[in-house]
């Protein structure tokens, strides 16, 4: 079988587990080179990209190594914090991690984006939709989800630059039934899979056609209307 990103040199951060881990393994079995950037221990480059000197040696690892990249996937996870105890730090270091660093790693990268460049960033859906006590993680989706389309255009004619938004995905393996299964209109929890997909997609020269994109991927969650009282729905206070 043709492997789709044979020699391409992609990075992913936060790839060490997770979403991340399943985006670094399929596109490292279709061919790439694949670096990592993760503060979890492990085979890759260890570090926290909240501090720019990580960033600025993860870089210059992966250039002394190749000259260019392909693909850039920024994946890694923000803390969740929400307005009754995330602190001034807390909430700073969520958007450092879910803002800064995607955009800094895209800076440090621009001028060495080989030819057909993607850059995948991962929001949430909560980009668009919120719980309780949840402002640090949520403030930092809808910062990555509005960089993507500001991105796109500056950056036209060298990148295509979209973003996926994720709903509820299960990074566990659980098999979830019930309510928690049902309240998706597909009827299940997603997968690694279900984003790692769409983001090899969006990399390829398939997806040639789409850039400034946000792609909601969340079994249609967002799209039901909910109102107490109706098809069962209750709200309890």
């Amino acid at each position: 079988m043709e492997q789709m990103f044979k020699d391409r040199v992609v990075v992913v951060t936060g790839g060490a587990n997770g979403i991340g881990k399943c985006v670094a393994d399929m596109f490292c079995s279709q061919g790439a080179h694949v670096y990592v950037v993760d503060k979890v221990e492990g085979n890759h480059f260890v570090g926290d990209i909240a501090k720019k000197e990580v960033l600025e040696a993860f870089v210059s690892e992966v250039l002394a190594a190749h000259g260019e990249v392909h693909c850039i996937v920024n994946n890694a996870l923000p803390i969740m914090r929400g307005i009754e105890e995330c602190s001034y730090e807390e909430f700073e270091y969520a958007l450092s991690v879910g803002v800064t660093a995607p955009f800094y790693l895209v800076k440090l990268l621009k001028d060495h984006l080989g030819e057909g460049a993607s850059i995948v960033n991962i929001s949430s859906s909560r980009d668009r939709m919120s719980m309780p006590q949840t402002e640090s993680y949520t403030a930092a989706k809808g910062g990555i989800a509005a960089l993507t389309h500001s991105l796109a255009v500056s950056l036209a004619g060298k990148a295509r630059v979209n973003s996926i938004s994720p709903g509820w995905i299960d990074t566990s393996g659980t098999i979830y039934e019930g309510s928690d299964a049902t309240q998706q209109l597909v009827r299940r929890v997603g997968t690694p899979m279900d984003i790692a997909n769409m983001v090899l997609y969006l990399c390829s020269e398939k997806a040639g056609f789409i850039t400034g994109e946000n792609i909601c991927i969340d079994g249609g969650m967002t799209k039901q209307m909910i109102y107490h009282g109706d098809n069962g729905w209750r709200f309890d206070e």
